[in-house]
């Protein structure tokens, strides 16, 4: 019976949770076991013949999970399990199998392929959260919303920008992933220690052959196993990209909040339930899902770093904590994705409101164009400073629009005529290099 929501279906996309499935794993396991054969065939350590049975019987549909288990429960051991399993079907042949190996020759192999096949699903989603974003960018180029900063508003800005903003962010994880891909994706074929002594003379053309069968590389060198600070890099990195997220949809929950009302998530108004017991809400619900599920993947990175401390040669620290790390990592941050770009394909965007909020401090968000009109009259920066700062604060307490008390300023007035001070109390006049930012992102190739 499942019992993690991930078995139960209920997180990561059909494609990624069958990257990890048992029999695709296993599947893996034999893929290795079927190269290496060949390997040792080419070299002339093992007949042509032995080697095509071995690759023939080197799929589930010969081997059979329920017997690896069966063999596991007597001898404890899983590969070992697997090679037995593997051996029994091949007949004489079987003799050839695993030939020179040790397990993680095969596991941490397998490992490679598994997660090629994964890093390939999260960068093609990671490319197309880009491209709705750049969409987004250049459709709201022009949006004007205010910027806040601790909470508070600051300057105006446009809502293109901010999602331009985060365009560069998911572009460079783009680059992180696709930079990372020749460390993390290695296997080997070295034996007990990383020698290779018991592949003999031919060692190092056993594991090019079989690395070349499987398409990754071999790794430069290793012990019995591959050194695990380059799988923490990859879970750092999922790691970082589910924090890019939540950091995304904290954004969008905060927006969505009734008081602001600038962007919401969509909602099916026709059956959607926000409430089992409120009928009016309409939670951020999705958001409030990226923001839960990314701090589980930032959990995994711990035992990812753990697992690069390694007694001696190799110890078994790393195995079963990655049986949780890899899946969970990868299916994960594959949901989180598929979320993500939902919710940015189908935001609700209140423009109005957006355009409303801007005048809530009744101009004083201003203070700083007000400043600058000023020093380029020829006050004195600080002067200007102070000044405004008391004018605001007069504002605020008594409630009255900006404007007004700009104007009975005596210092302001006998330097900005009433035009230029409207000029530089409009939120529209005051958005620097915004628009032009944002569209340079929007175009920019992935």
């Amino acid at each position: 019976m499942p019992i993690l929501p991930i078995d139960t279906g209920r997180y990561g996309s059909t494609n990624m949770r069958r990257i990890f499935e048992e029999e695709t794993r296993v599947q893996k396991l034999l893929d290795v076991e079927a190269a290496l054969a060949l390997a040792q065939a080419e070299v002339g350590n093992i007949s042509v013949k032995d080697a095509k049975r071995i690759v023939a019987m080197a799929s589930t549909r010969h081997v059979k999970i329920s017997r690896i288990k069966e063999i596991e429960k007597q001898i404890k051991h899983d590969v070992a399990a697997l090679v037995r399993a593997l051996a029994e079907v091949c007949g004489p042949s079987g003799a050839y199998v695993h030939l020179g190996a040790t397990s993680y020759d095969i596991v941490d192999t397998a490992n490679a392929l598994q997660l090629r096949e994964a890093m390939d699903i999260i960068d093609e989603k990671l490319t197309c959260l880009m491209r709705i974003l750049q969409a987004k960018t250049a459709l709201y180029k022009n949006t004007l919303m205010m910027g806040r900063t601790h909470g508070q508003h600051a300057l105006p800005t446009t809502l293109g920008f901010k999602f331009a903003v985060w365009v560069s962010e998911i572009s460079r994880h783009i680059d992180r992933l696709r930079c990372c891909r020749g460390r993390v994706l290695v296997g080997k074929m070295s034996g007990a220690v990383g020698t290779q002594a018991s592949f003999g003379e031919h060692a190092p053309r056993i594991q090019e052959l079989v690395m070349k069968r499987l398409e990754i590389q071999p790794a430069e060198i290793s012990t019995q196993i591959v050194q695990r600070d380059r799988h923490a890099e990859l879970v750092c990195l999922l790691a970082l990209l589910a924090s890019s997220l939540e950091n995304f949809a904290t954004e969008i929950r905060e927006l969505q909040r009734p008081e602001i009302g600038e962007v919401s998530e969509s909602f099916g108004a026709e059956k959607q339930v926000g409430s089992s017991t409120m009928p009016h809400k309409r939670n951020p619900e999705t958001c409030e899902r990226i923001c839960g599920l990314a701090r589980i993947v930032r959990s995994l990175v711990f035992p990812a770093m753990e697992n690069i401390v390694t007694w001696h040669e190799r110890d078994l620290t790393q195995s079963s904590a990655e049986r949780f790390i890899f899946p969970e990592v990868c299916i994960l941050v594959d949901y989180l994705l598929d979320m993500m770009t939902s919710v940015i394909a189908n935001l609700c965007v209140n423009e109005q409101q957006m355009l409303k909020n801007t005048q809530l401090t009744q101009g004083r968000a201003m203070s700083e164009a007000v400043m600058m009109a000023l020093v380029q009259k020829g006050a004195n920066r600080q002067e200007a400073h102070e000044l405004l700062r008391k004018l605001t604060m007069e504002s605020e307490a008594e409630q009255r629009q900006f404007r007004e008390i700009l104007l009975k300023n005596n210092f302001i007035c006998t330097r900005l005529s009433e035009k230029e001070i409207d000029e530089a109390l409009n939120p529209e006049n005051y958005l620097g290099t915004a628009v032009k930012q944002a569209e340079a992102i929007a175009s920019k190739k992935t």
